[in-house]
């Protein structure tokens, strides 16, 4: 397997997933935080997650609580505040660190792909339907600004 697939994460309620299960699926993943300038992209990536779903996109969503102290809250409170603030119904995941010695493999993998390190919340990486890595976004790039690249790969 490549890319991704050989790759395991817990969701927000701590299921186990295997990221094989997104085969020929287009990834749109990103670390996400609640009380971060940056959060209202949630509203962006909702809209992009309803535009092409259908088409075979899915959105993965990582709180990370490690910029700013900026998701402090429970997994139970992240999801609360997705579903009341923004409707999300794309993916959410455990929180986790995605730099540093407790970084995510996944996002150790996404990292070293794409030959840049995470700054802040809101970073984003672009993979295809073979589970490789494409191009990656960083945190100030709007989803809006971005769909076109999805777009060219659904």
């Amino acid at each position: 397997m490549t890319g991704i697939y050989n790759l395991e994460v817990k969701d927000i309620d701590l299921n186990l997933i295997k990221l094989d299960q997104y085969k020929g699926k287009t990834i749109l993943i990103v670390n996400v935080a609640s009380a971060c300038g940056f959060t209202p992209q949630y509203k962006g990536l909702q809209s992009m997650y309803e535009k092409y779903k259908d088409k075979g996109l899915e959105i993965l969503a990582f709180p990370c609580n490690q910029f700013g102290g900026q998701e402090s809250g429970t997994n139970e409170e992240i999801r609360n505040f997705c579903d009341s603030k923004y409707n999300v119904s794309f993916k959410l995941f455990d929180k986790i660190e995605v730099k540093g010695e407790n970084a995510s493999p996944l996002f150790n993998y996404l990292t070293e792909k794409s030959g840049r390190e995470i700054q802040w919340n809101f970073t984003k990486f672009l993979i295809n339907k073979e589970g490789e890595f494409v191009r990656g976004f960083g945190t100030q790039k709007k989803p809006e600004e971005i769909e076109k690249a999805v777009e060219e790969i659904l």
